[in-house]
């Protein structure tokens, strides 16, 4: 199982359930790298999904403790059900939010980490992958300035 996520410089992730700080870079290097993958989220950012769609060319499931049906989407009612639905996939990512990053992070592999040098207010963080000895940045995919905001795309994987 992979993850990926965009931080800012604190390791915060977002406020009110949305990125106060978005990057057209960031979006088109999810799209490509989640292309054609499962991607599961919790519901509160399947919430924030335009128009609270699947996101196409993936295979999309939502973990909630919920009984809810949402077209478009397989659900998840707990953690052993998000690995059995990982172990089937050829790829799968978690993409958010707070709480199920923290849930499935020891599951993780790897993790792509696009760093957006700013700092808004945020309510939830990610953990810094930097202070955690359990993993290593193995790499810097891509870097570049969008709208004066300096961003790098990193590899970090489990050692």
């Amino acid at each position: 199982m992979e993850l990926i996520v965009a931080v800012y410089d604190d390791w915060g992730i977002g406020k009110d359930g949305t990125q106060p700080v978005a990057l057209s870079a960031d979006r088109k290097f999810f799209r490509e790298t989640t292309r054609g993958a499962t991607v599961i989220a919790g519901r509160k950012t399947v919430a924030d999904f335009p128009g609270q769609k699947p996101l196409p060319g993936r295979e999309n499931y939502v973990l909630s403790r919920q009984d809810l049906t949402l077209p478009g989407f397989g659900i998840c009612h707990d953690l052993k059900s998000v690995r059995q639905v990982a172990e089937k996939a050829e790829r799968a990512f978690i993409i958010g939010g707070g709480r199920v990053y923290a849930s499935m992070l020891p599951d993780c592999k790897r993790a792509y980490v696009t760093k957006v040098h700013c700092t808004p207010p945020s309510d939830t963080f990610f953990p810094n992958l930097d202070a955690d000895p359990a993993w290593k940045l193995t790499q810097i995919l891509q870097s570049g300035e969008e709208n004066g905001i300096r961003y790098e795309m990193c590899l970090y994987e489990r050692k």
